[in-house]
């Protein structure tokens, strides 16, 4: 079965909407027993964009949670968030972006992380991407849309300790590939993130992927 999704997410239709993403983070790489990674730590008060020309997973799951963390000025804040999940996805020509405002000095300063951009994909196994907002071309493969969180299995289980309920909304598919993908997410972690041709850079001024 194939569905073709475009547009933009919202956080009132956040639970209902295909929101795989692909954030790269250069430390990401701490995987806990079995597979199964704990969302024990609080988000920061920086959300960061993602694109990438393309991204194939398999073993796919989807469901709706929130991500406690802070504000930059370091109130507590709740983010609701749509958790896409994978065993295993490819990733091509990848860019990362988050701004941090206001450095004495400076001002605002752009971090951007680059990879996979040529013959070697990203790779990433157990990976689980908690998503705001995405645009993308989507195409699915054997999807079920409306199962309970708990009971699906075709990717990775719900991750143990986060804000989310088990029999709430959720949808599964063997595969999934997106193209063109803009994306605004909160946090991501994974068992393994292979990040090929690594390059990284630092610059003032606003300066985003996407």
């Amino acid at each position: 079965m194939e569905s073709q999704v475009r547009g933009g997410t919202r956080w009132k239709r956040f639970a209902v909407v295909m929101v795989p993403s692909v954030a790269a983070t250069a430390a990401i790489g701490v995987a806990l027993a079995q597979g199964a990674l704990a969302a024990s730590f609080s988000v920061s008060g920086q959300s960061f964009k993602v694109t990438t020309d393309q991204l194939v997973g398999t073993g796919f799951s989807q469901y709706g949670a929130l991500d406690e963390g802070y504000t930059m000025d370091g109130k507590k804040a709740v983010h609701p968030v749509a958790v896409s999940s994978f065993k295993q996805a490819t990733i091509k020509n990848l860019c990362q972006s988050v701004v941090t405002p206001n450095i004495p000095v400076l001002g605002n300063v752009s971090l951007i992380l680059r990879a996979g951009q040529g013959a070697k994909p990203v790779e990433a196994q157990n990976l689980y991407i908690d998503v705001a907002d995405l645009s993308a071309d989507a195409t699915f493969e054997n999807i079920d849309i409306g199962v309970a969180a708990k009971d699906a299995n075709k990717g990775p289980a719900m991750r143990k300790g986060e804000t989310a309920n088990p029999y709430g909304f959720a949808q599964q598919a063997d595969k999934a590939t997106l193209t063109d993908v803009k994306q605004t997410a909160w946090a991501t972690t994974a068992g393994t993130f292979k990040l090929s041709g690594l390059k990284m850079s630092l610059s003032t001024g606003v300066k985003e992927c996407y």
